[in-house]
């Protein structure tokens, strides 16, 4: 190394020239791939399953020095194991997104979150909250624009607020975030983790990443998991000192109060949308990560007040003959389809899809009571039916059998639900599962879904 160069000014420096590989062709690699560039490296784009683009090749190439790797590739998958056992340096994009960080931007500071569920509403709460505050920070990560992307801006960013997934996080070791919030774990991506355990150790690898951690007293993996001594502790409960919580209608901080008897407003429940109990400790974990960095309360009410979720996520499609339509296609595990139920009392339930090794059962037995009938759809349609064969045998179940053309199965699955529902009912769409058996994405399922609901209701 050059005398008075740090380890991260050498790696930037010496990537000009440096023959680099990104393995990934979406979104986080294309944006690799031109960070690499603009460094002066020479690189190429790998990917095995995307054919016909011309910058985008299918096999490994030779003398490779630098691999950077897209979030959701294994860390056994061939091509990998191959590049270590040349002894090339492989990083993940979020690694690489640091060391390029540490030179273009050494005074920006990392927050980051995490979860099964509520990830993307929670950290756009945290813009929205940069935005009243005036703070110059941004959403990036697993929504918006890439962490690559964010940190390369021509104007840097103050601070970024960063959601992980799983996998950017297994792959991840060098970040030293200001702060973490880690909302919840439930089993997801079983089938790419390998076991739960796996799983949820990839979540809780946060924890040691960072100065100040938050985390949902109300989840019991995490209060399980989670010593009481580690961190900070949020829930739908009065807090004691050195926590943030509700009381009645407030929700409330005792975490950053100057004594351990002082207990601020941080906003009241009419602030949230929608005010439902999972999205509540939403906002109470984008509070915890605003209060971290500085940001006054006033501030975080009003981002709070002016923050609406996205598409696909409990969104009302129609109100009518009192029955609501209800789209929540972005709930893709069971648990968050149980947020989802839980909101409601009487509901007509459209799930299945891809389960992704998830079992069905516990979310069955604790919302069975709220569902009066449920319409089935997908491939792993019969690991729910099963679950209410073993908890709720009573039910009615429908299912809508295989139609290769989407819109015409929705609409099908929508005439079911009409046939079904009584004034005092919610139709909804939660489907427990993934989507791209029968969809291309769950925004693709939910539009289908608001188009029979308003073509048909």
């Amino acid at each position: 190394m050059p005398s008075g160069l740090s380890p991260n000014m050498s790696f930037v420096a010496e990537l000009s020239g440096k023959n680099c590989l990104v393995i990934g062709a979406g979104v986080t690699g294309r944006a690799d791939h031109e960070a690499l560039i603009k460094f002066g490296a020479i690189s190429k784009i790998f990917d095995e399953k995307v054919t016909g683009e011309s910058d985008v090749i299918n096999e490994s190439p030779q003398d490779i020095e630098l691999a950077v790797v897209s979030p959701g590739w294994k860390i056994d998958h061939p091509v990998i194991l191959k590049l270590k056992s040349a002894g090339v340096e492989v990083i993940g994009e979020i690694d690489f997104a640091w060391k390029i960080k540490q030179v273009l931007a050494p005074n920006q500071k990392w927050i980051a979150l995490t979860g099964t569920n509520g990830k993307t509403t929670t950290i756009k709460m945290v813009e929205s909250i940069f935005n009243s505050a005036k703070v110059n920070g941004v959403a990036c990560g697993n929504v918006g624009q890439t962490v690559i992307s964010s940190v390369c801006s021509d104007q840097p960013f103050e601070y970024l607020a960063i959601e992980l997934s799983s996998f950017q996080i297994q792959w991840s070791e060098l970040p030293k975030y200001q702060s973490v919030a880690i909302l919840n774990i439930a089993e997801d991506h079983i089938d790419w983790h390998g076991s739960f355990e796996d799983y949820a150790a990839a979540k809780l690898k946060l924890l040691k990443q960072t100065e100040k951690a938050f985390v949902n007293k109300s989840d019991p993996e995490l209060s399980k998991r989670v010593g009481k001594e580690t961190a900070i502790w949020f829930s739908l409960e009065t807090p004691n000192p050195n926590e943030l919580g509700l009381v009645e209608n407030l929700l409330i901080d005792r975490a950053f109060s100057t004594t351990p008897a002082q207990a601020n407003e941080i906003a009241e429940l009419v602030d949230i949308t929608p005010t439902a109990p999972h999205n509540v400790l939403n906002a109470l974990a984008a509070s915890a990560l605003a209060l971290s960095i500085g940001i006054k309360y006033e501030a975080i009410k009003i981002g709070l007040r002016n923050f609406s979720p996205d598409h696909h996520r409990m969104e009302l499609v129609l109100s009518k003959n009192e029955i609501s339509w209800i789209d929540d296609s972005k709930a893709t595990n069971p648990h968050a389809a149980g947020a989802s139920l839980l909101s409601f009392f009487q509901v007509i339930w459209i799930a299945g899809g891809l389960a992704k090794g998830a079992s069905m059962d516990e979310l069955v037995s604790r919302c069975a009571k709220r569902i009066k009938a449920v319409i089935l759809i997908g491939q792993d349609r019969e690991l729910i039916a099963d679950a209410f064969a073993k908890f709720s045998p009573k039910t009615q179940i429908i299912r809508v059998d295989q139609i290769t053309d989407s819109k015409q199965l929705m609409n099908e699955v929508v005439k079911q639900a009409i046939e079904l529902a009584k004034p005092g009912d919610t139709v909804l769409l939660a489907p427990a599962c993934a989507s791209m058996d029968q969809f291309s994405s769950y925004v693709e399922r939910g539009q289908l879904f608001a188009q029979a609901v308003k073509a048909q209701v």
